[in-house]
């Protein structure tokens, strides 16, 4: 009977996550989402979807306040409660 020698397996390569993450959203791209939005969706017990809609971004006064974070506010989205008038969550599109 023959037998065979097998090689120890080689770990994968490290993969560098830093090149797959987005730089933390800024402060005041959510602040320009509560104060501009014109999209509101209720999501039930006092919860609401805040957004800003293309129409709304190209608003002078919402140009000027996010400036070249224009673009990546379109993908934001904040969960607000209006019982408590609070943040819940902020959600970014990928």
């Amino acid at each position: 009977m023959a037998y065979r020698t097998f090689r120890p397996r080689q770990p994968a390569p490290a993969i560098d996550m830093a090149a797959f993450e987005r730089p933390a959203l800024p402060g005041s791209v959510v602040d320009a989402v509560l104060r501009y939005h014109d999209e509101v969706q209720d999501q039930g017990s006092g919860a609401r979807l805040l957004r800003l809609s293309a129409k709304r971004l190209r608003a002078p006064e919402v140009k000027k306040a996010l400036g070249k974070l224009a673009r990546r506010a379109a993908g934001v989205a904040v969960l607000w409660n209006e019982d408590e008038s609070q943040i819940i969550r902020v959600l970014e599109a990928a």
